[in-house]
């Protein structure tokens, strides 16, 4: 055999692997255009991760498009955090392209990534995909939305981001909502400024007590009050990895389906935990907590049944 010949082979064999690592219909030219795949066809170590990551959320994200849509609905996603919008040109590609109806719309605040996925959609024919330049937490005041979404979605939307794609779910009813938070350091900053008060009332200070385990910590916390102030807004709540750590630190996933049933004890624990770490003045009202000085907490902004 000669040497073009085993290297037209080889070739022809590494193609072949990066076909099987895709899903079935899914556009190789998309993926080049999105740089997830060289110009060769390749998929280099970091983008094989990001794939994996998307391919995972996809896995979740189709049978509740595919229940939605079930009926002839034309579903509607918000993708929040959306930066060169991997997820929902994958979704518009593998799910919403067959379907023929639908809409993605695509958040993001940095102008430069709007402007790119715009063109891109553009090129694609992916007419049934908008972007919007603004960040999260401006999009459920935009005049001009749909007032119903049926998904939201957040994959490492930053900080506070991810709160602000859950009140804007809550805001457009969503009925369903599928997050993968990433840093978030607005608790452990809160941890911090009263880590000695803390320390001297109780031993369970020491949780914290170290900088790497207050960042532990607070994201643990972050999360916990995500999950019940959801449940507490009649969703009920799973939560699981999105892949392997070895592919992401960042890889806590939650699942929020909307069953109506707004659950009043965990509108207590959610105050309960906010009073115990000394969280209520700073994420009380995000999360509809309110106190009174010297009080117990109490819910102020949403209706118990």
């Amino acid at each position: 055999m000669s040497r073009a010949q085993s290297k037209a082979d080889a070739a022809q064999a590494a193609q072949a692997a990066v076909l099987a690592e895709l899903r079935p219909g899914q556009s190789v030219e998309l993926l080049k255009e999105l740089h997830i795949l060289t110009r060769e066809g390749r998929l280099n170590q970091d983008s094989r991760r990001k794939l994996k990551q998307v391919y995972h959320l996809y896995q979740f994200i189709e049978p509740l498009l595919a229940e939605l849509s079930a009926d002839g609905h034309a579903p509607l996603l918000a993708d929040h955090g959306a930066g060169k919008s991997y997820l929902g040109f994958i979704l518009y590609d593998l799910f919403f392209k067959s379907l023929g109806r639908g809409e993605i719309y695509g958040i993001e605040w940095r102008a430069e990534l709007v402007e790119r996925s715009r063109a891109l959609a553009q090129r694609l024919g992916f007419e049934r995909m908008q972007f919007l330049d603004m960040a999260v937490a401006d999009a459920a005041a935009l005049s001009g939305l749909p007032e119903r979404f049926d998904i939201v979605t957040a994959l490492h939307a930053c900080d506070t981001a991810t709160d602000d794609a859950i009140a804007f779910g809550l805001q457009k009813q969503a009925r369903a909502m599928v997050l993968v938070p990433c840093c978030q350091a607005e608790v452990a900053a809160s941890l911090r400024q009263t880590k000695a008060l803390s320390l001297a009332r109780t031993p369970l200070a020491e949780l914290w007590r170290h900088p790497i385990h207050t960042r532990e910590l607070g994201s643990q916390i972050t999360n916990v009050l995500r999950c019940l102030h959801l449940e507490a807004s009649g969703y009920q709540v799973t939560v699981t990895e999105l892949v392997g750590w070895e592919h992401s630190l960042k890889n806590e996933l939650i699942l929020a389906r909307h069953t109506g049933h707004k659950k009043h004890s965990a509108r207590e624990r959610l105050a309960a935990i906010l009073e115990e770490f000394g969280l209520t003045q700073a994420l009380g009202p995000r999360f509809g907590v309110q106190t009174l000085l010297g009080s117990k907490p109490y819910w102020g902004q949403i209706p118990i049944n």
